[in-house]
């Protein structure tokens, strides 16, 4: 058996990652989109490695586009086989396709208008709505802690990544030649002790894992101080300065974090009294796509379900989806809250939201995930004088704030204990991906201090065999 790195190698997006067995079966973890690498985004979304219609299975770890965005490609280039997956993760997947589909559909428009400007070839995207729907027939549902023969020499098992909504550790048994195998795949480790989620679970013991490593070298801060941080915020910023507090925020996992978290002022008795904007059509179905998997939501959430049914809503909480009424925010002079994604405020509405923001000393862009090194985030966590916008330069006026504790992905401590159940001489081989190559470098060293006796950092479409 051999493995293959396709993606999310000494980067962290791309997620894909190819069994091969010796009697020739396919199975790929993962099937994520390349994101925000400049000019090589659109070669390496095309660039597979491998053949689509040699896949037989995909085992999908979570629906984020970095690990679920290019399966319509997939799909649309030959593949004919069965994704596994959880039921959430699922229903989220298909709702991030079919948005993937629509930005890609615009973004190609705009490219379009100048090449004909230039007389150059046009461009396509790479998957189209009609493409997305054709992928979700290719969806079958797993539950947790279900053991299933996917094939005689194939067992399949997802235990709770505690990441996002349905995320999972994919733990896949592979017999040949008598001999079993288990390979553990981490997808994204959440965080213990998250607000809404449950915790990630333990799974049984690995010959080989495939890990995650994004904070691989931080600490976070704790979980618990991020709704005081987020109070501290909104009043210093709307009460104080009478300003916008703008949020860029992921459409799943950090927009529903942040409304659990003003709920709960609110049921405190600490939340003021402000006009709070949901400003993303897409995080507007994917909060009643998670407030429709209750079984994922860990005790302390089921226990206050019992007194408040809807934990995600509160007064003074309005969804905005239609254009115009995104574009009067931008206009409006009252002290507001505004969650928007994207969350690396690379695109999206957000994007004109910190346009039209940044001069004004009242107003705070607070950034609360991991933001791409070369997005907009990233730039603005560096708090620069002046940054370019939609080809603009704007001065930097607005307060730039930061809460890590806000982050969904593990740190250092959180992946220590995510392994904690393995017994470590039992581990022939531990593999890190989706990480930048410098923090990857400091995981592997501190895993080996560890026991672990052989961790690799794989290079792009490099290949190991599996003994």
């Amino acid at each position: 058996m051999k493995i293959a790195f396709h993606g999310a190698v000494q980067t962290v997006t791309g997620s894909k990652h190819l069994l091969t067995l010796n009697n020739g079966k396919k199975i790929l973890l993962d099937c994520g989109m390349f994101q925000g690498l400049g000019k090589d985004t659109i070669y390496r979304n095309k660039d597979w490695g491998f053949f689509p219609h040699e896949i037989d299975y995909v085992f999908l770890s979570h629906a984020h586009v970095d690990h679920s965005g290019l399966l319509p490609r997939l799909v649309k280039d030959g593949f004919k086989g069965t994704i596994y997956a959880t039921p959430a993760t699922i229903d989220v997947t298909k709702a991030l396709l079919l948005d993937s589909a629509h930005i890609q559909k615009q973004d190609i428009h705009l490219l379009n208008k100048k090449r004909v400007e230039e007389g150059r070839d046009l461009l396509e995207p790479l998957y189209t709505e009609d493409d997305a729907r054709a992928t979700f027939d290719r969806f079958k549902a797993m539950d947790y802690n279900v053991p299933s023969k996917i094939a005689d020499d194939i067992e399949l098992q997802f235990f709770d990544g505690g990441h996002i909504i349905g995320s999972s550790t994919v733990f896949v048994t592979i017999t040949e030649e008598g001999e079993k195998t288990n390979i553990a795949f981490s997808g994204d480790v959440g965080r213990y002790r998250d607000p809404i989620l449950r915790s990630p679970q333990v799974f049984p013991q690995a010959d080989y894992i495939i890990i995650e490593s994004t904070y691989g070298n931080k600490i976070h801060e704790p979980i618990e101080t991020y709704a005081t941080k987020l109070l501290e915020n909104i009043i210093e910023t709307c009460l104080n300065k009478k300003g916008k507090l703008i949020i860029p925020a992921f459409s799943v996992g950090r927009t529903q974090e942040l409304l659990y978290a003003l709920n709960e002022l609110e049921l405190d008795g600490k939340l003021p009294p402000l006009e709070y904007y949901v400003d993303s059509p897409l995080s507007t179905k994917i909060t009643e796509i998670v407030k429709n998997h209750p079984e994922c939501f860990n005790k302390s959430v089921q226990k206050l379900m019992k007194r408040d049914d809807d934990p995600f809503d509160f007064k003074g909480l309005k969804y905005i989806t239609d254009k115009r009424d995104s574009q009067a925010l931008n206009t409006t002079h009252n002290p507001c809250v505004i969650i928007s994604a994207s969350g690396m405020a690379e695109a999206g509405r957000v994007k004109h939201h910190i346009a039209n923001s940044i001069e004004n000393w009242r107003n705070t862009i607070l950034l609360i995930g991991y933001c791409e090194p070369n997005s907009l985030g990233a730039r603005l966590k560096k708090r620069p004088e002046e940054v370019g916008i939609f080809g603009t330069r704007h001065a930097v006026k607005a307060e730039i704030r930061t809460i890590d504790s806000m982050s969904a992905h593990a740190d250092y401590n959180d992946l220590s204990q995510y392994l904690a159940c393995q017994d470590i001489s039992e581990v022939k081989q531990v593999f890190i991906v989706h990480g930048e190559p410098d923090v990857q470098i400091e995981f592997k060293t501190r895993l080996m201090k560890k026991g672990f006796k052989d961790v690799i950092v794989p290079e792009l479409h490099q290949e190991f065999g599996l003994t």
